[in-house]
């Protein structure tokens, strides 16, 4: 089956509740509701192939078979010097870049959390175990696994065979080790093929921090570097590494909060962009669950505050009208893919379940869970509610 075929059949029913950690009755409203809607996607599931990124290639890859390939969203050939480096034209995807890899790679990220999802719900191992199939296959046989790093994502014709920004094309793989780590809690997921993966996200995670691309994602000062540290302190918690973990709560106490947001609640380097409210709201979902996953341990980092104007609260609050009511959005619309947002977003869910005010999840109710077109797709990165209604492993 085509993979956007794939991408547009699993993105079925929606969801009408939402789940808290700390909330036995939220936890039992949403896993009831969400019931019908994951077992129609994880039982369609079942019978998917496992495809790795080994099964395409780019020829204007510079790596090999296992290595993960993307080309950069916003690069264009020049029309005044055919077959010269590309040049930019910032939020306008081209549509003859090699997508296979990111493809794939949300392909996993919406069939394993699905399986593991039905599996929470039911107890039925087959979905765990199938799951299972496609997380060896990527991060463990020798065969198909992908090298743990992103040395050629966004390259860009004639320019660079990989960028750091690049790293932002694995945000998918957060919700798929919040997965792993439903399963290891359950012990449907243990022993070598446990360690194995931890391994695989251990080199992945020490490639990020160490690497000058996974630096200069670091550096980069906007959605990037939300993201970055997204996924940092998720394979952190996941493969143990508490020193890491830690590190990442200051950076983003001490530089993601006071770099990027304002006291307004706005994010200017994302207002400025030309698509300004996805990328506001991109960069809200990021740093919400950036911060959920790092109030794991330490619940009060949701009323941490780096000034007397700057908490996270704001940042929902900006927006929220703006999610409610689009046509009050004071700038000029995106100049592409306006009419596709809002979804509905994580950030709302989290803010509710941090803050406890109705208003959030009342809109969160109200809103789309997917979306047929992928450039939501490709920016929508939490998909299964379920897999958040239990606690982390500590």
């Amino acid at each position: 089956m085509p993979i956007r075929s794939f991408l547009s059949l699993i993105f079925v029913g929606a969801l009408f509740s939402a789940c808290s950690p700390v909330s036995p009755t939220l936890s039992t409203e949403i896993l009831s509701s969400e019931r019908t809607r994951v077992m129609t996607a994880a039982d369609s599931l079942l019978a998917f192939p496992v495809i790795t990124l080994t099964a395409s290639q780019s020829d204007r890859s510079a790596g090999g078979i296992h290595d993960f390939y993307s080309e950069g969203d916003y690069w264009w050939p020049d029309t005044g010097n055919p077959g010269g480096p590309y040049i930019r034209k910032d939020g306008l995807t081209n549509p003859d870049n090699f997508t296979e890899h990111r493809e794939y790679m949300r392909r996993l990220s919406i069939m394993v959390p699905a399986l593991v999802s039905a599996f929470l719900l039911t107890g039925e191992t087959r979905y765990a175990d199938r799951a299972t199939d496609h997380l060896m296959a990527w991060f463990v046989e020798k065969d198909t696994k992908m090298n743990p790093n992103l040395l050629y994502s966004q390259a860009i014709y004639g320019i660079s065979t990989g960028r750091g920004i690049g790293i932002i094309d694995a945000i998918h793989l957060v919700e798929v080790v919040q997965a792993c780590q439903m399963l290891e809690a359950r012990g449907r997921l243990q022993g070598e093929e446990l360690t194995a993966i931890k391994q695989w996200f251990a080199d992945f995670t020490t490639w990020m921090t160490t690497h000058p691309y996974g630096l200069e994602e670091k550096n980069n000062g906007n959605n990037h570097s939300t993201c970055w540290a997204m996924q940092v302190a998720m394979y952190a918690q996941f493969t143990g590494n508490d020193s890491l973990f830690n590190a990442t709560r200051e950076f983003y106490q001490t530089v993601l909060l006071p770099d990027q947001l304002a006291p307004d609640g706005s994010f200017p380097k994302e207002m400025a962009r030309t698509k300004p409210y996805g990328y506001s709201l991109f960069n809200l979902d990021a740093m919400f669950t950036l911060a959920h996953i790092l109030a794991t341990d330490d619940p009060e980092l949701w009323q941490f505050g780096k000034t007397d104007s700057l908490y996270l609260k704001a940042a929902i609050d900006f927006m929220f009208p703006y999610i409610a009511d689009k046509g009050t959005w004071p700038l000029a619309p995106d100049v592409l893919y306006f009419d596709e947002w809002p979804m509905r977003h994580t950030a709302l869910l989290f803010a509710y379940q941090a803050y406890g005010e109705d208003q959030y999840l009342d809109l969160w109710k109200t809103l789309p869970s997917d979306s047929q077109t992928e450039e939501v797709q490709r920016n929508f990165f939490v998909r299964q509610p379920v897999l958040w209604v239990y606690e982390k492993p500590h």
